[in-house]
């Protein structure tokens, strides 16, 4: 049996959760990075006896688009699926479901879904250093509660939250662009999981294509990419209700 790690995480919080959690249930682990825009997912097939923990970071309460597109292509065969959201202490509201529909349409048999906090991707001071030590706990607890579940062969679906229709998709807008110490290396277009980012001009951006996901601004050696203050300043106070609060890890099983 081989744990498929399959990961959408642009700025490392949802690798985190993943990585945890399938190191958890075996040792033997193919990596599957869905952010890789090149990449050939069609030829991507697991055997029936295989268990996959599938990933994805929430954004405005769905999953992002790129990475239920390359989920999709995926051949899953039966294998048995972990489903895992992670979101930055606001809410996940459909993601799960949708990861749920995606994962089955790949041919994913769904036997548990954990629901994570990281980061916030944007806001950074929302759940910042999580996943923490009490999280960490947490998921250690799902993920025995999972590893059981596999070993006695119970393939009972869990009863996952969120809604069908989906809520509309939103455009967060936070197109993060060069600034003065930007050596236009060209790791952000290559990395840039829509390629959204010019080749020939890091400053070029095509704003239909850029998902706000920040993985640019993450992996910028200079840490030369960053957004507009004053949007960011706005979205700390829209977010400060809603995500002061600590939200905690939840398993579905």
């Amino acid at each position: 049996m081989k744990i498929y790690k399959i990961c959408f995480s642009p700025t490392g919080g949802t690798e985190k959760v993943a990585g945890f959690i399938a190191a958890k249930l075996g040792s033997d682990i193919v990596n599957i990075d869905l952010t890789d825009r090149k990449a050939d997912f069609k030829g991507v097939a697991l055997n029936d006896d295989d268990v996959a923990v599938i990933a994805v970071p929430s954004y405005g309460g769905r999953v992002p688009a790129p990475a239920a597109e390359h989920i999709t292509q995926i051949s899953g065969n039966g294998a048995r699926a972990v489903i895992v959201c992670v979101y930055g202490n606001r809410a996940y509201e459909d993601t799960l479901a949708e990861l749920q529909d995606c994962a089955l349409k790949a041919g994913f048999s769904i036997v548990a879904a954990v629901a994570a906090i990281a980061e916030h991707s944007i806001v950074r001071r929302y759940a910042a250093n999580r996943p923490d030590q009490d999280d960490y706990t947490a998921l250690n607890k799902y993920a025995e509660q999972i590893a059981a579940k596999l070993n006695s062969n119970d393939s009972a679906t869990p009863a996952i939250p969120g809604n069908r229709p989906y809520k509309k998709a939103g455009s967060v807008g936070f197109v993060p662009r060069p600034t003065g110490q930007c050596t236009s290396c060209g790791l952000c277009a290559s990395k840039c999981p829509t390629g959204a980012i010019s080749t020939d001009n890091p400053a070029k951006v095509d704003k239909k294509a850029c998902i706000s996901c920040m993985r640019c601004a993450a992996i910028c050696p200079h840490g030369a990419r960053k957004v507009n203050r004053l949007l960011l300043s706005a979205a700390n106070i829209m977010l400060k209700k809603v995500c002061s609060t600590r939200k905690e890890c939840e398993l579905y099983i």
